[in-house]
Order: C-alpha cells, then sequence, then structure tokens
C-alpha cells in the first residue's frame, strides 16, 4: 500500500533564504514521527504543507486515495460564542459522520478527554483546554493521520499525559512537531530532525528519541571525520595550485577541475556544518542576603476559591524551585505573590531589602509594532550588558538574529525568536530572583540544552513554572505542588509530587479544571521530625540570625582599611571570614533539611 503522506524533492523560501531545499518526506501507516529541529528551520511549515494549507514552491505533495489527514496548529482558536458540543458537532458534520452515531461518539469521545461540561463556551477555556479541544475535534473524523503542532505547549502536565496515554492506544499514524523531550521519548518510534547541517536537509533514524541521539551523534562524528579529510586533501591541491601547473595536458586540466571541485565542495560543507547557538547568561546581583523571601503560614484566595493555605516556605539565594499544578491550581497567581502584585488572605511574606525579582511571563508581551532593533535596544543602537556597552547588532546576532531581521517588525518572528527576544530583554537586568513562567514554549532543543546549563549555574534564586519535565527534573532541587483543590506541598522532584496526588485519588488527571482531590490530607508521606529535631526547628532560625550577623560582622573587618593594611590582622580576619561563611552554611542546609520534614 502507498504512503499516507508522500512529499518529495519540495523546497519552500520566505525572503531571500530558503527554509528547506530539495527534501522528500513519508507517512507510513501507523508511523509514530517526531519532527524536530533549530528554529527557522521550517518544522511548522513542513507540517502545514503535509496538511495541504500551504503549497510548496517547488516539489508536491501525494495523499493517499480516500486518506484523511487531521491537523492542529500550534494556536487553538474557536469563535466566540461556541460552546464545546458545536464546536464537536460541527466537526462530526464536516467529517460525515452518520447522523445517528454522531451524538454516541460525541460523548465517548469527550468523556475520555476529560470534558464534562459540552455547554462551556470554546473560547473561553484555558489554553491547555482549547488544546484539548482542538485535539478531539480533529480526532472524530477517525483520521489517518494526525498532525500536531507543538501540542504539549499550552498543555499543563496532566494533559501531556491524557495525550501520551491517548497516542499510546491510537490507531492511527502520528507526525508532531515538539521540543518536549520526554513526550518525543514516550510518543515517538522515528525522529527525524530537519536541519541544515545534513546534506539530504534532514536527518531520520527509527527508534525513540534517546536512540536518536546515539544515530546523529554517531553521523555527525563521521561528518566531522569526513570534513577533516577532504580539508586535508583541499590543503594538498591548493599548494600544488599554487605552484601554477600549466592545463595543458588533460591531466593537469582534470586535476585543476577536481581541485577546484573539492574546493567547492568543501566550502559547502563547512557552510552547512556551521552551528550557532544562543548566548543566554542570566546576570544576579551580588547581593549577600542569603534569605530572599519567607512565607510565613501564607494563604491565597481568587474570588471565594482558596488556592492553597498553611504555606511556609523559604527561598534563599542558589535555590532552584520547579512549581506544578494543574491548569488553574493558581501557579502564575503564586508568582504574582511573590512579585508583591498581590496580598496574601492569611499569613505573611518577608522579602529582602531591595529585591530585585526578573519575571518571564507565559504571554509574551512584546510590543508588535516595535522592529527587532527597537524590541532589543529602545533607547539606540546601543545597550549596557554586565557594564560594557554593546551595538544592537551584535546583541542580536548573540541570540541568533542576522542583520536583515534588525529592520523587520517582531509581528514576523517565530514563537521561538520571540522567546528569545524576550530571553535578550531580562538579561539586562540583574537579578536576586529569576521567576520564569513557561520559559520553554517554542524554544528548540539545543536553545534549552542553554537555558538549563544557564539556570543551573545561575547563583541567585530561581522560581520555574513548566510542562517540560525533563527541564523540570534536569533544574529544580525542589518541588512545590499545588493540587487545584486548596492544598501545597513540598517535594524532592516532579514524580513524588504525582505519587502524592495519585494517593490523593486524582492522580493528576483534572477535569475541565477542576481535580477531583480528597481533601484527607496536604503533605506527601515522609519522615517527620524526631522529638530533637523539633526542637532544633525551632531554634534554628534564630541561629541562622545570629549567624547572618555574625558573618556580616567578619566581612565587615576584612573590609576595614586599618585591618587591610595590616597583614597579620587580614589574614586573622580572612581567618574568621571563612569559619563564619561555613558555619552559615552549614546552618542554611541544616534548616532546609529541617524544613523539608516539617512542611
Amino acid at each position: 500500500m502507498p504512503p499516507i503522506l508522500n512529499a518529495q524533492s519540495i523546497t519552500k523560501q520566505f525572503g531571500a533564504n530558503p527554509l528547506f531545499r530539495d527534501i522528500s518526506f513519508t507517512v507510513e501507516d501507523g508511523a509514530r514521527i517526531g519532527l524536530i529541529g533549530p528554529n527557522g528551520a521550517g518544522k511548522s511549515t513542513l507540517l502545514a504543507i503535509l496538511a495541504g494549507t500551504v503549497e510548496p514552491d517547488v516539489g508536491e505533495l501525494a495523499v493517499r486515495k480516500r486518506a484523511r489527514a487531521a491537523y492542529v496548529p500550534q494556536d487553538s482558536r474557536f469563535a466566540a460564542g461556541l460552546p464545546v458540543r458545536q464546536v464537536l458537532e460541527t466537526a462530526l458534520a464536516a467529517a460525515y459522520v452518520n447522523e445517528g452515531e454522531r451524538e454516541g461518539r460525541l460523548r465517548e469521545i469527550s468523556g475520555r478527554a476529560g470534558f464534562e461540561d459540552l455547554a462551556a463556551e470554546a473560547a473561553s477555556l484555558s489554553g491547555g483546554w482549547r488544546k484539548r479541544l482542538a485535539i478531539v475535534e480533529a480526532l472524530v473524523g477517525h483520521p489517518d493521520v494526525l498532525l500536531l503542532d507543538e501540542p504539549t505547549n499550552h498543555l499543563d502536565l496532566a494533559g501531556i499525559e491524557w495525550l501520551e496515554e491517548l497516542l499510546a492506544e491510537a490507531n492511527f499514524a502520528v507526525v508532531t512537531v515538539s521540543h518536549d523531550r520526554y513526550f518525543l521519548e514516550a510518543t515517538s518510534s522515528e525522529i527525524i530532525e530537519l536541519n541544515r547541517v545534513y546534506a539530504e536537509g534532514l536527518f531520520r533514524v527509527r527508534g525513540n528519541f534517546s536512540r536518536f541521539l546515539e544515530e546523529r551523534e554517531a553521523y555527525l562524528e563521521s561528518q566531522s571525520k569526513q570534513q577533516e579529510s577532504l580539508r586535508n586533501r583541499v590543503r594538498t591541491e591548493i599548494e600544488w595550485l599554487r605552484r601554477g601547473p600549466k592545463a595543458r595536458t588533460t591531466k593537469s586540466k582534470a586535476r585543476i577541475d577536481t581541485a577546484n571541485e573539492m574546493i567547492g565542495k568543501l566550502a559547502a560543507m563547512d557552510a552547512r556544518t556551521t552551528v550557532n547557538s544562543a548566548g543566554i547568561d542570566f546576570e544576579a546581583t551580588q547581593r549577600k542576603t542569603k534569605r530572599l523571601v519567607e512565607f510565613n503560614d501564607v494563604a491565597c484566595d481568587i474570588g471565594e476559591r482558596r488556592l492553597f493555605s498553611g504555606l511556609k516556605f523559604v527561598l534563599t539565594a542558589g535555590s532552584k524551585v520547579g512549581l506544578v499544578g494543574p491548569n488553574g491550581s493558581g501557579k502564575t497567581t503564586f508568582l504574582r505573590l511573590l512579585r508583591g502584585e498581590l496580598e496574601p488572605a492569611e499569613g505573611g511574606i518577608r522579602r529582602a531589602d531591595a529585591l530585585r525579582l526578573v519575571y518571564f511571563s507565559q504571554m509574551r508581551e512584546l510590543d508588535e509594532d516595535l522592529t527587532l532593533r527597537k524590541a532589543l535596544a529602545p533607547e539606540g543602537d546601543g545597550l549596557v550588558y554586565q557594564g560594557r556597552n554593546v551595538h544592537v547588532a551584535s546583541w542580536a546576532a548573540r541570540f541568533l538574529f542576522t542583520g536583515e531581521q534588525l529592520n523587520q517588525p517582531v509581528r514576523n518572528l517565530s514563537g521561538g525568536e520571540r522567546a528569545r527576544v524576550l530571553i535578550a530583554k531580562l538579561m539586562l537586568e540583574p537579578a536576586d530572583v529569576l521567576l520564569l513562567d513557561e520559559p520553554t514554549n517554542d524554544l528548540d532543543i539545543p536553545t534549552l540544552e542553554i537555558l538549563e546549563e544557564n539556570l543551573l549555574e545561575f547563583p541567585g534564586a530561581l522560581v520555574l513554572v513548566t510542562h517540560d519535565r525533563y527541564l523540570l527534573n534536569r533544574v529544580a532541587s525542589t518541588v512545590l505542588g499545588l493540587d487545584g483543590n486548596g492544598h501545597i506541598g513540598r517535594f524532592a522532584d516532579y514524580g513524588q509530587w504525582e505519587e502524592w496526588m495519585a494517593e490523593q485519588g486524582s492522580g493528576i488527571r483534572d477535569r475541565q479544571g477542576r481535580p477531583e482531590v480528597e481533601p484527607d490530607t496536604q503533605k506527601p508521606v515522609k519522615k517527620k521530625l524526631s522529638y530533637l529535631e523539633a526542637r532544633e526547628f525551632a531554634a534554628i532560625e534564630q541561629r541562622v540570625e545570629e549567624s547572618d550577623a555574625r558573618l556580616a560582622a567578619a566581612r565587615g573587618r576584612v573590609e576595614d582599611p586599618a585591618i587591610a593594611s595590616d597583614a597579620a590582622a587580614l589574614q586573622e580576619a580572612l581567618g574568621e571570614l571563612e569559619a563564619a561563611q561555613e558555619e552559615n552554611d552549614a546552618l542554611y542546609a541544616r534548616w532546609a533539611e529541617l524544613t523539608d520534614k516539617a512542611v
């Protein structure tokens, strides 16, 4: 049987440079294809070509006779006023489903997706539930192939697991554009990377994402050896050409032609394999204070609904906190509390003096009418980064933008490019605390890896809201978990929070934004404080404050000009400072350990 979709020798170009050239892409029955690649490689465009909504400039797409393709683009939008039921009824009618079967199929598929209220307005649903509805809308017609463009961007963690289960049971083929590495690992049996570093424009590996990484490393290593071998041959031929050989004989002429051909081949290979990466480097302040934000029995309400209560938590310099929970559980509200935009319903929040918080919003607020130049450097052609003047063109290049893009409006940028603009702006603001709300949406995998490394090295505090489980497990040293039903707990990792949710009877499968969590407990099962530890915990905050004072005094002695000019006194003061610092670090570590047991 022929493939469901067969795109042959297709090329697509926007502006001066082609997105991809002369590539071929087939989708067979039962395929589970993960489509990856750097931002700007043309993944979304290729998916739209496969869906038939965009025409290639060159080449053609063949669709098997009577085959049906369903396409879910990145942004899932619905007309105002349409209820969920009407969206699905319209999709069933468009798929020519027998009228007598429509109601049964509608209830079956909406129920499996967790939609309880079919009268709810589709346009007013959260981003995650709009994405679920768009996927369900695509599935009601029983497609032969489902094309998904970044489906995890707007889904919460519960929604991602729902989608993973749905795809595991599916009997149709799937092509998914995604940067979510755990999702790719769970749902793909074939990975295709669209990238100009490959001679064919793409690299295809049968197997999961882990297998792809192994195969790609071997391929790139082989290509590097081939490139080095060619470089050595070219070097020899250039030396021969410099001696000025005469093209009088057929043999000499052929060698000159071969040399020029090799030089051209090497230049093309060098151009193709040159890979740039975004220069992400968040700047921390030089603050010496360890305790940055303290939550003391904090409760938070939205209207008549309590999001959480009884939160005791200390955010210290160097802490990496992941914030998880179903859609609507209060993650963004928690960030607003941290920023001081909201006051707690109960308890108090104490912030260090002159605390500098830098916030990355998932809303990606950028003036679309601004040029990229003005978005990066509003005051002119230069900016200041870490005390140095930097030209806007150099700053743009650091984030993989070309000189031609500087005068283009922001509205022309892709989602990943917009994310890089916001990261570029945030890097100009020294921070004590980084608050990142879904920073990974639309970023390609290489940029995600750079972001991860920088967050791990960031010396300030980090609070991270993300659906990217790989990033969460790699970066977060502590997880604060919300259940959407008024409870909050502290966990070692995402898996422990997931177990806690399952123990309470809900798993993490919330239903249309209202998780069913039994209110029997709000903390995971973990070791409790012993009697002696409880006494130690009651006194440790006072001990930390005294240690902070000793550390400040020791630092003051080192900075005293009278001591600094006396070598012996300075040596003694430095020894005292080192001892005070070690004591301070040990106390904070012990405080965190006891807090883990007490919360």
